[in-house]
């Protein structure tokens, strides 16, 4: 993809385009504030650029049947979703539908040459399958702060040996193509946004719960990043005063009590003292304990399992009551590995939040689990890459 919009008009008509797929000139002009002329010169040039094709007559308004335009139906974007343990790498459509995904475990510890190299392998092995020649963007998110002009992750605490890697560049040019690179937690709420539970919802917030604990906030249909991209690291706000030591250096950390990594410490410790048969069982079967060994046994009416969940959902409740209080949201969006924890864990943070927060604020406040699952963040990344292209040059 050479081309890039002109002008901030062709630009929204391209978002419109991605965002409710084909549609015709007449309903296209109910949507942007342009005269007939100006649209039919602005779409008009979008043909000439390649970026949107026709596609058919569109259904009689009465009248003059108006035509249908379509993003070119070749346009190809890869999603990248890198989290503590595993990668998720995709190809979607310019519409961000997606066509092939594949997931890999993988330790994110390993470093970033080592995981570029998964994550380039999984994406050959997605274009090997015909379903695209080529990439004309991509997108990547990675799980820790990062700088985001320039693509850079900066100190990231669960990420030996990224700090200030550059991972747009290095991408790019392995690619082919241009690359934007955002924390995963935001683009995970990109995705819900763009085809997940936040579809209509303009001010919201995305809490990821994994091996870490992030949050993406969306102000008026974007994400905010705060003035140097760090906006959202919720899983650092302290939970327990001069509670356990965090991986950031602090003690007490919402992380460093409740995360994935945090729940399968605690289940681990809770099996050795005996006090539960089930996880006791799980240890010996598997020789260690995971989130999911937690899910599994709680499923099962463990009630240690349970009370570790209950106590998990009631610390991350508390932050939330402070972000909502603060922040005053139309949603918040629960998603991330720990949400197979399921409904024991939502009704603890709801809970939590609707007795701390203010009832002008939690009145008409839904807490719900997100949609898309895996989906969200390649999604998300896809969105990413589609907002700059689709903006002007």
């Amino acid at each position: 993809m050479t081309a890039r919009p002109a002008n901030a008009h062709q630009a929204r008509l391209l978002k419109l385009l991605r965002d409710g797929g084909p549609n015709s000139r007449a309903q296209l002009g109910d949507q942007v504030d342009l005269s007939r002329s100006k649209l039919a010169v602005e779409v008009d040039r979008l043909l000439e650029t390649g970026l949107v094709v026709a596609d058919g007559l569109a259904a009689s308004r009465g009248g003059r049947r108006s035509h249908n335009i379509r993003l070119a139906p070749n346009l190809r974007f890869l999603g990248v979703d890198i989290g503590a343990t595993s990668v998720d790498v995709a190809i979607t459509n310019a519409e961000l539908e997606v066509l092939g995904h594949l997931n890999q475990p993988m330790d994110v510890r390993e470093g970033p040459v080592a995981v570029f190299e998964q994550v380039l392998s999984l994406a050959a092995k997605l274009k090997a399958t015909g379903l695209a020649e080529g990439f004309d963007g991509a997108g990547i998110g990675v799980p820790g702060p990062v700088r985001f002009p320039e693509g850079v992750p900066v100190a990231p605490p669960i990420m030996p040996g990224w700090d200030g890697f550059p991972v747009r560049e290095a991408l790019s040019q392995e690619l082919g193509c241009p690359v934007m690179v955002d924390n995963d937690v935001n683009l995970m709420a990109m995705g819900e946004q763009h085809a997940g539970v936040a579809r209509s919802v303009g001010d919201f917030l995305c809490i990821k719960i994994g091996t870490g604990i992030g949050c993406g906030i969306v102000v008026g249909g974007e994400v905010y990043r705060g003035t140097t991209g760090s906006a959202g690291d919720i899983g650092h706000i302290q939970a327990v005063p001069d509670g356990r030591p965090c991986a950031c250096g602090n003690r007490g950390c919402l992380e460093a009590h409740f995360s994935g990594a945090a729940l399968a410490r605690d289940a681990l410790e809770a099996a050795r003292q005996g006090l539960s048969a089930e996880l006791a069982s799980r240890l010996e079967t598997n020789g260690g304990l995971t989130a999911v060994d937690v899910a599994a046994a709680a499923a099962a009416g463990d009630a240690t399992s349970l009370d570790l969940i209950r106590e998990g959902g009631t610390r991350t409740g508390q932050v939330i009551a402070g972000l909502v209080s603060f922040f005053n949201p139309g949603l918040v969006v629960i998603g991330g590995g720990v949400t197979g924890l399921g409904h024991t864990l939502l009704a603890a943070i709801r809970t939590q939040v609707y007795r701390q927060s203010l009832p002008l604020a939690t009145g008409n406040l839904p807490i719900v689990l997100g949609e898309l699952g895996q989906n969200a963040g390649v999604i998300g990344a896809a969105r990413l890459i589609s907002d700059h292209l689709f903006s002007p040059a």
